[in-house]
């Protein structure tokens, strides 16, 4: 694989060496006004925050009490699952062995393997949801959050499924070989070819612009947020110094989206095995050290799913929080990471659907509910000093004392290779609607981006964050839903010839 010096990047992209010098130029704003209450950090503070209230009026409205976009995903979800004969469970099995690479062709059409892939979809997923997105959740619903967590995980294996299978019908391969697919294809495309064109061309645009939303939300300032939070908390340098961190996590960014899918696919499968094997063996030490208190954690996690205690709206609302977040996590109909399935070498597009649907089951059920367990089991959720990351960093803190600083390493190992992976989800949209020679720009500005993430408040960043990711899903779950039948029709197809051995396995 080629490799990139910094000198050589700054030569090959004098828009980003401009960049650079901008942010510098800032950081000495920064520098100087970040103590004054009027500074350059509380004025980009204060307007951001402005923005995302104006935006969340229009794109947030309730019916009966539940946000419609909440109830979207909710049905949406029961319907793939019961459309596609509960493919989330009778595939599972398959699914891992077509991880493990039986099933690779190397003369397929695609830029990355089943498990790059993969990997790169999980590098976008499983971060900093999993650690200050459940902690949120449970600090803001209850421990019966994670209950609805869990579920919206199962159900989300059906509609991770659904778009990551036609994200590989719909893509299109150019003569370099250069993949372009997810919801902006199969959306125009596929609608198109049920006779309703124009319906898929607004879908496909309204899409990719709230994908390039997102990736600049949860797929950057919330990363980049949070994990300065956590780096702050150990590394004294730092600390009241946002916009240095800013800068740095930004240049390190840059060096890597500016190598495509190819270098994200390989930095994400190295480095996504590594960060989950760290924070799940200290989450099972803390669960085994505690086993006696884990039949009473789940006990406390269910009951508190029907009959919630102390948490506004109630029963509805708990749901609500679990739902939510676990979208925010896992991204189950939500689209994005069809844009990185459908990058994958296979002429198969349904087996690259079956390996997806194990995004939402490791994200989820595995690993969002040992942190649950470690909340719930420390009892830290009910000290509402500490939120986020911070609140999790807490809960590890009082069974292992030294270990904030390993979840420091891995809360940035998480922000970092999701925001990678978001950057080429954006980009994939930017190029959709305005060509493949301007991507440059949107990578200036997704690093921009950064810097703002690192600097502004954790409340504005999680509302901007939410918007942007769930509204993803309003064109993509419709489109999903009108396509349903042809991938129902594959699928059938597919499991036919796999179940009377008519599959070839390479390995």
């Amino acid at each position: 694989m080629r490799k990139y010096s910094l000198i050589r990047v700054l030569r090959k992209s004098p828009v980003f060496t401009v960049l650079l010098l901008l942010i510098v130029s800032g950081t000495a704003l920064a520098a100087e006004e970040t103590t004054a209450d009027n500074g350059f950090v509380a004025g980009i503070d204060a307007v951001f925050s402005g923005l995302v209230d104006a935006l969340s009026q229009v794109l947030f409205f309730s019916v009966a009490g539940l946000p419609f976009i909440v109830l979207w995903l909710i049905v949406g979800a029961v319907f793939f699952t019961l459309r596609m004969k509960f493919v989330n469970f009778r595939a599972f099995g398959h699914a891992i062995s077509v991880v493990q690479g039986h099933y690779d062709n190397p003369a397929e059409t695609g830029e990355v393997t089943h498990f790059q892939a993969l990997s790169a979809a999980l590098s976008a997923t499983v971060g900093l949801g999993n650690i200050a997105g459940v902690a949120i959740a449970i600090q803001l619903g209850g421990p019966g959050a994670m209950f609805w967590m869990t579920i919206a995980g199962l159900l989300g294996m059906s509609s991770k499924f659904v778009e990551c299978t036609l994200g590989q019908k719909y893509r299109l391969v150019s003569p370099d070989g250069t993949v372009s697919g997810g919801p902006m294809r199969y959306l125009s495309r596929g609608l198109g070819e049920l006779g309703l064109r124009p319906l898929g061309r607004l879908l496909a645009g309204l899409f990719a612009v709230l994908c390039i939303g997102g990736s600049f939300g949860g797929g950057n300032m919330f990363q980049a947020n949070q994990s300065y939070s956590a780096i702050a908390g150990v590394v004294p340098l730092f600390v009241g110094r946002s916009w240095l961190y800013g800068i740095i996590l930004g240049a390190m960014v840059a060096l890597v989206i500016i190598g495509g899918i190819r270098r994200i696919g390989g930095v994400a499968e190295k480095l996504v095995p590594a960060m989950c094997l760290i924070y799940v063996l200290a989450a099972l030490w803390i669960i085994l050290t505690n086993l006696p208190q884990v039949p009473a954690a789940f006990a406390t996690i269910v009951r508190e799913a029907f009959v919630p205690q102390a948490v506004t709206g109630g029963f509805i609302g708990v749901l609500v929080q679990g739902f939510r977040r676990a979208s925010f996590s896992n991204e189950a109909g939500v689209g994005s990471a069809a844009i990185a399935h459908s990058a994958a070498r296979t002429e198969e597009p349904i087996r690259e659907g079956i390996v997806a649907l194990l995004e939402p089951f490791i994200d989820t059920v595995i690993i969002c509910n040992m942190t649950a367990l470690v909340v719930v089991i420390t009892g830290v959720y009910t000290d509402q000093t500490d939120s986020g990351v911070q609140l999790t960093n807490t809960a590890f803190a009082s069974a292992i004392s030294w270990f904030p600083i390993i979840l420091s390493i891995a809360v940035f190992l998480f922000a970092f290779s999701t925001m990678i992976s978001w950057s080429y989800y954006g980009e994939r949209c930017w190029a959709y609607l305005f060509g493949d020679r301007s991507t440059m720009i949107y990578k200036v500005i997704f690093v921009i981006f950064v810097f703002i993430g690192s600097v502004v408040n954790l409340g504005a960043v999680l509302d901007f964050s939410d918007m942007m990711i769930l509204s993803m899903a309003f064109p993509n779950i419709l489109g999903c839903y009108l396509l349903s039948g042809k991938v129902s029709a594959d699928l059938e197809s597919y499991m036919k010839r796999l179940n009377t051995g008519q599959m070839p396995v390479y390995r």
